[in-house]
């Protein structure tokens, strides 16, 4: 199973979004998927559920079936992780829902990476758990992709998500603080990919899995982009035009780029979406992805074809993700893309 983590230390570029629809899209194309929601905002979870199932599954108790539930024993030092706990999307998908009582576990994990440092088993079971609830629950579901959700931040439970990812890939918004958090980004991942390296290279304890921590980039999307007559407005195309330089530099340590590239044409870009305006509170409404609603949700007239627009944007993307990742998926007709 090939695990894509989607990471930008900015918040509101759309990630949670993002993350949602390409979940569906992979099913889309033939792929089982597992959707981890490691943000304790939870934000994934309630994209996916309805507001009674979102009740149930946070109500007070010790039988909450979140991720928490699952390094709740490693919390509480009564044992290793639980689970995994997955919730049914569709025939096609599976969540491990999000819980914000995850947010206790920062400190945990925090201490543990310390601790780790000269091979501490405990302390490297704690830091991998994502890890190795992902890799169960690939086992438990013959998955072929699993999407990692986390928060805009730096902290420790983004640290042990992002080492539980094959690879990474950034949303951006088209401005200054995205930059800005590109900027913050590249070294970040460098220090916890080399720390990660240094502490698993240095367990012994052959019965214990831990990830690779390969946390390879596989690229950006732009985000949001407003469009007129099918090109970024002047406000947007300043921005965007400096993005292909920023994540040459600051994310992969490379020579900056010829200051003529574009987006449109960048390798590293893997798409292009737009700001799909009322579709996304019509899709939210009837608890599905935009590429999915129909004349009775209320996609008539000029919705209907943003919604074919929608849908070919996330399929073109899917499909270019999966070229970059290694995913196998195929066409509605059951022909073999990637």
């Amino acid at each position: 199973m090939t695990t894509i983590a989607f990471f930008n230390n900015k918040g509101g570029v759309g990630k949670t979004s993002l993350v949602y629809h390409l979940a569906w899209m992979f099913a889309e194309l033939g792929q089982k998927v597992v959707v981890a929601d490691l943000d304790p905002q939870a934000n994934l979870t309630s994209m996916f559920l309805s507001e009674e199932r979102q009740e149930q599954l946070w109500a007070p108790g010790d039988d909450r079936q979140t991720i928490w539930s699952s390094v709740k024993p490693l919390y509480r030092n009564t044992g290793d992780i639980a689970g995994p706990f997955l919730e049914p999307i569709s025939d096609r998908i599976r969540l491990i829902a999000g819980d914000l009582a995850l947010s206790r576990f920062e400190d945990k994990l925090s201490q543990a990476w310390m601790n780790s440092a000269d091979g501490d088993e405990g302390a490297l079971r704690t830091v991998s758990s994502f890890g190795r609830i992902i890799k169960r629950t690939a086992e438990q579901t013959a998955a072929g992709v699993t999407l990692i959700d986390v928060g805009p931040n730096l902290g420790a439970i983004n640290r042990a998500a992002l080492i539980a990812a094959d690879y990474v890939i950034v949303p951006l918004s088209p401005d200054l603080f995205s930059l800005q958090g590109l900027r913050n980004l590249g070294p970040t991942l460098r220090e916890w990919r080399s720390g990660w390296l240094r502490r698993r290279d240095r367990l012994d304890a052959p019965g214990l899995w831990l990830p690779d921590g390969k946390i390879e980039p596989a690229g950006y999307i732009l985000m949001r982009h407003s469009v007129r007559l099918d090109r970024a407005v002047k406000a947007f195309d300043r921005w965007m035009r400096k993005v292909p330089g920023a994540y040459r530099v600051d994310l992969l340590q490379e020579e900056a780029a010829d200051p003529n590239l574009t987006s449109e044409v960048d390798p590293y870009c893997l798409g292009r979406l737009k700001d799909y305006r009322s579709l996304m509170a019509m899709a939210q409404e009837v608890n599905k992805p935009m590429f999915a609603l129909r004349p009775a949700d209320g996609a008539i007239g000029g919705h209907q074809a943003a919604v074919i627009g929608c849908y070919q944007d996330f399929k073109a993307l899917a499909e270019k993700i999966a070229e970059r990742c290694d995913i196998e998926v195929w066409d509605p007709l059951g022909d073999l893309l990637a």
